[in-house]
């Protein structure tokens, strides 16, 4: 599954891996599923976003200062990815940071995404514990935010609610305007 990204974005969105009936139907990263629903609609809040989702590849939706990416490129069997998985696909999310080196913040969307992020970078793990809106200082000098997975299961258990997840793209948002 390819990543999505504006030209320069100044935000990256790290996601788990694409979803059977989401991205991987359509082509697009977390299009196509309840996730999506509530991600893009976040991403219009905080003005990283252009034009009208619909909820497919071709509506025409352009991401602003901002890129999605998965660190498992593949639909995983039970939708969750395994460490050999994830192992697998390291060189891919190291090639994609390397070739968007100019990002300021990042977004880590749900523990695996999280400490599969992190693995790209000589840090323990301990000292950027994953958290519900836990900021970051990566030794590069980028900001690093947690959020809870925006899956269907979590919104529907109250585990993130559309407040909270705003609030981490908020907080994106104020970063990169100062």
């Amino acid at each position: 599954m390819p990543n999505w990204a504006a030209t320069r974005p100044r935000l990256m969105v790290v996601g788990m891996a694409p979803g059977m009936k989401g991205a991987n139907r359509t082509g697009r990263p977390f299009t196509g599923d309840f996730a999506g629903d509530l991600l893009f609609k976040t991403l219009d809040q905080h003005g990283f976003t252009s034009g009208e989702f619909g909820n497919r590849a071709d509506d025409g939706l352009q991401l602003v200062d901002c890129s999605i990416i998965n660190v498992v490129r593949c639909v995983p069997p039970e939708n969750k990815p395994i460490a050999s998985e994830v192992n697998n696909c390291r060189r891919y999310l190291l090639a994609t940071l390397k070739h968007y080196a100019d990002v300021e913040v990042f977004i880590t969307l749900g523990s695996v995404a999280h400490n599969a992020f992190l693995s790209c970078f000589d840090v323990r793990k301990k000292d950027y514990k994953f958290g519900h809106g836990a900021h970051h200082k990566l030794p590069t000098g980028q900001t690093l935010l947690a959020s809870y997975h925006c899956s269907r299961y979590n919104v529907n258990t109250n585990v993130l609610t559309p407040d909270m997840f705003s609030d981490v793209f908020g907080a994106a948002r104020e970063i990169l305007n100062k």
